[in-house]
Formats: C-alpha cells, structure tokens, sequence
C-alpha cells in the first residue's frame, strides 16, 4: 500500500505535464482526461521496481494510450461514408466542458489542431512528443514501434506537413500560413466546423470573371460567385468537400493557394487575414493578374 501510495503521489505531481501532453495529442481537454484515467489503470497494475526513468516511462505510457485512441478515431472515419456527418470531426473536440476545449484551442492555435487532426496518428505523436515536449526519439521509437531514424522521419513528415513552406518568414507569416494550410486541409475533407471555426464571422468569398468563365460557379456550385458570396456559414458550405487540388504557396509574399494544370498557374486563391481569422478569399484567374503575381511554392 506504501508503495502504491508514493506511485500516486508520483503520478499527481505529473499530471500537468501528462494532461498537456494528452491534450496536444488528442486536441481535447475531455479526451485527454479520459487517456490519464486510462493510464493510471495500466501504470496502477504495473510492476514499477525495475523502472529506471519514472517520468519518461509515465510519458510513454500515456503517449501509447493515445496513439491507440487516436488509431481508433481514424478506423472509424474510415468505417463512415464520406456523406456521413460523424466524419466532421469539429476543430475543437466535443467534450463535456466546452469552455475547456475553448481554452485549449486558444492555446494551442486553432489552425495547428485542425492541422494536427489531418496527420497519421504515428507523425502527429511522433510530432507532439519531439517538437513540443523534447521527447529523445530513441524514447518515441519504442512507443510508435518503429527505429529512432524512422521516428525522426516521422516527425520531420508532420513538421513539413504542418509548417510548410512558413520556415524562415515571421511569427505572424507563419501564423497565417498555417491558418491557410488548416483551412484547405478542412476544405479537402469536408470538415464544416473546421471551416466556420478558421473563417471570420462576416468573412466573403468572389471569384473574378475568368474563374466563372472556366466554369467556376459549375464546381463551386454558386451562382452567385462572382457578385460575392457572404458570411462565414456560405463561404464554408461552398468550401466544404473541395478545393482538393488547391496547393499553398506565397503569393506577393503572403500565404495563399493555388490550382495549377498542365504545369501552369490556372487559379490564385487570395487570402485576407485579420486577428487569426480569413475575412475574405478571392479566386483569380486572370492571366495579367497571375501574371503580375510572385508566386513561391
């Protein structure tokens, strides 16, 4: 009883560190609760006596449970139908304290975990683990089950994937850029929340002449695209299950998107941002326009 006295001691004075863990995996302060309860039962039952690093052992215990958490969240998007509203996983995830879940969105940056729910479970711990708590990869190959170097690859995967091509600009660039990249992540999978949760409440999206003329209004399903399109609830619905070829890139030094055929710029997606939130799109397809921009993918 002595001993499993001082493990819970040991355990408590962890938890802060175990929950943000949990929560930056899992983007949900309600999930993240349930994956501490779920390890204490494990760490409870286990022989401690030969552990020679109890912190680094107590974060590979909980890192596993929500690998395995986040392993079953994938088999069931893959179980739905693409037309079933289960698969919209909202930006911030459902929990029973919504103020909580709103605390960690903020914290975390509502962008960067739309952008982490779109990686594979191994990169987006793998990812969490190195690059936000300074887990040695020799630590995260043993709970990915994969070598070290594998495991920096991983991690070098989800940080092209969430950071992109926003290295070396300033912390507001990369902000937005990130936001961008989590908007057409959304976009690609449908993901309506996401969307509303990126997009300012007034936010617009219009579309020049050339963008209708090649049949714009047709894939974007609005009529009313190039007159302009208003408020977060319609930008998103029109978004919402397209954009799948849009690319982000730099367009005159700002983060933005672009849909290329045949080699060639057809489509520059010009974004507004302010306060952390799109407030209007723009789809250009005018060659002079194009022409004129400087694009950097």
């Amino acid at each position: 009883m002595e001993d499993a006295g001082w493990l819970a001691e040991r355990f408590e004075a962890a938890r802060p560190r175990l929950q943000r863990i949990a929560q930056r995996m899992l983007g949900s302060a309600a999930e993240s609760d349930d994956a501490l309860q779920e390890s204490w039962l494990r760490i409870s039952r286990a022989d401690v006596a030969r552990v020679a690093n109890l912190e680094g052992w107590l974060t590979t215990v909980v890192a596993r449970v929500c690998l395995d958490a986040l392993k079953w969240r994938e088999s069931r998007r893959e179980e739905l139908t693409p037309d079933d509203p289960r698969r919209d996983i909202a930006a911030i995830a459902p929990g029973e304290r919504p103020e909580e879940e709103a605390i960690l969105a903020d914290s975390i940056g509502v962008a960067l975990l739309i952008l982490l729910d779109a990686l594979p479970p191994a990169e987006r711990i793998a990812f969490v683990l190195h690059d936000m708590f300074d887990v040695p990869f020799d630590d995260i190959a043993a709970i990915v089950g994969r070598t070290p170097e594998a495991a920096r690859q991983l991690a070098s995967r989800a940080r092209r994937r969430v950071r992109g091509a926003s290295a070396g600009h300033d912390a507001e660039t990369q902000r937005h850029d990130e936001l961008v990249r989590a908007f057409l992540a959304a976009s690609r999978a449908g993901n309506f929340s996401a969307l509303l949760a990126l997009l300012d409440p007034e936010a617009t999206l219009r579309a020049d002449a050339a963008v209708v003329a090649m049949g714009g209004a047709a894939y974007w399903q609005n009529d009313r695209l190039q007159a302009g399109i208003e408020g977060a609830d319609a930008v998103a619905r029109t978004f919402s299950g397209r954009a799948s070829a849009a690319q982000p890139v730099f367009i005159d030094g700002k983060p933005g998107a672009v849909w290329m055929h045949a080699g060639e710029v057809s489509v520059a997606f010009h974004f507004r941002i302010m306060d952390d939130r799109i407030t209007a799109i723009d789809l250009i397809a005018d060659r002079g326009t194009i022409a004129q921009s400087v694009i950097d993918r």
